[in-house]
Formats: C-alpha cells, structure tokens, sequence
C-alpha cells in the first residue's frame, strides 16, 4: 500500500494570501514548498481510500467509481468542503466514514446526495476494508476528532493523526503498543511560549514522537509560521522526523 499527501498545510494554506513573508515567497516561487489542505490518499490493489475531502477539485481529480471510501477525521471547513461540490453527483453511492458528529458541516447530512454518512466509525473499533483495517482514534481538537491507525495486511503500520493538541492518555498508551512503523502528525506551529489550542507545535510534536516509538515522524497541517521557522533553522529535525509536503509519499 502506498499513501500519498495530497495537501500538508493548515486552514490558510501555502502561500498565505498576501503574505511576503519567506516561507510565503519560497512557495510563491517554488510550487514544491505549495501546501493546500491537510489531507492524503491510501492507494492499494484494490482501490483508493481518501483521507479527508478538503481539497475543492474532488471531482476533477477522481473519476466516478476512482474512490472506495472517504475516512473523514472531522467536519472543519478545511478538512470537509469539498464534499460541498462532490455530493451533487448522481447514479452512485460513496461512504463516507468518520467521526458521530451530530452537525456535521454545513448542510451535508440533510442533502447527502451520493454522499453515505450511515455507518460511521466509532472510537477504538477496529473496521475491516480490501487488505488493510482502520481503527479510530479520538483526538483533542474543539470538534468531535478522529486519527486513524491503518494496519495492511502486508506491510508497514500507520497512525494519521491531525488534527489534535497532544493525545488523550488512552490513545497515546494505545499507540505506544502498536509499535508503528510511521506516523503523520499534526505540526501547525513553531516552538510557542504561551500554550495552544487545537494544533501541536513543533515541541508537542517532537514530545508525541518520543512518547509514541514510531520509527519514522511526518510533520502536517503546517502552517506558514512553522516553515519559516525551520528554513532559519536547517538541521533542526532529530532523525526520524521529517517534514512533509505535498505530493510526497510514504510505502507501507
């Protein structure tokens, strides 16, 4: 199985609109350093599972039966809107699982279209798809959150976690045994001083990377305050953390 970062930036995206800051400038100049919103794709033999629906050219970039399922960790604009569009098709059915959030975004539960909301994903329970399984995970965010722990028949083990401020005790104790082979993990912010909410700064990240074990950290739903931090910062990244971008891919 191989999943592929379609989108590794925060609600604002990269380049941030009218920013001239340098990470804004070295996105505007080098689309490699482009970030569009968080969100990725597990590809298998037999078929591609979205994770997240924020990126608003869903039906340019998947033909009509492309996409097995959608996982969503939650109903933030910026992770969601693009189910906005994408539910008007017809003649078809796509699952969209995800957390038991009783608003949802916008109006997508009461006009679903070709959208099935009607099995979501509950914590902890392990659901079976085509050569792999998910479990979800509940995270800390201001909305009903989940990660996903996504475990291949053959292959390496991965836990997408974003978005989230830390982990609950259960979910990090619950990884630590899992001994996983990769995790992508929400990094919104440099190192602050006054405590957050809702994202992980870089020193949240790295504390979650050594509590967990994973062998290999990805860094997602960055913000332009982060890379701009570690371009004055090269090197800064312990070995088995990297940054992740858009278009990048991780085998499992």
């Amino acid at each position: 199985m191989k999943l592929t970062f379609l989108g590794t930036g925060n609600s604002a995206q990269m380049p941030v609109y009218n920013c001239h800051c340098d990470a804004c400038a070295r996105a505007q100049q080098d689309a490699r350093y482009a970030r569009l919103p968080c969100s990725a794709l597990l590809q298998g033999n037999d078929g591609q599972w979205l994770i997240d629906s924020g990126l608003m050219d869903l039906t340019e970039r998947f033909a009509p039966g492309a996409l097995q399922a959608i996982f969503q960790t939650h109903y933030h604009a910026d992770h969601a809107q693009g189910l906005l569009h994408l539910r008007w098709g017809v003649n078809m059915r796509l699952p969209v699982y995800g957390p038991p959030d009783e608003l949802g975004f916008a109006d997508l539960y009461k006009h679903p279209g070709i959208l099935d909301f009607s099995e979501p994903f509950q914590a902890f329970q392990e659901r079976r798809f085509d050569g792999f399984t998910v479990t979800p995970l509940p995270l800390q965010h201001s909305k009903l959150t989940y990660g996903y722990l996504i475990r291949p028949d053959q292959g390496a083990t991965l836990a997408y976690l974003t978005d989230t401020l830390g982990l609950p005790d259960d979910v990090r104790d619950f990884l630590r045994e899992q001994h996983l082979d990769h995790c992508v993990l929400d990094c919104s912010y440099p190192p602050r001083t006054e405590p957050g909410r809702n994202h992980n700064d870089l020193n949240q990240a790295l504390a979650i990377h050594a509590e967990i074990g994973a062998q290999t950290t990805w860094l997602t739903h960055a913000g332009h305050e982060l890379d701009r931090y570690l371009m004055a910062h090269p090197g800064l990244l312990p070995a088995g953390v990297h940054q992740a971008f858009d278009g990048a891919h991780i085998q499992l």
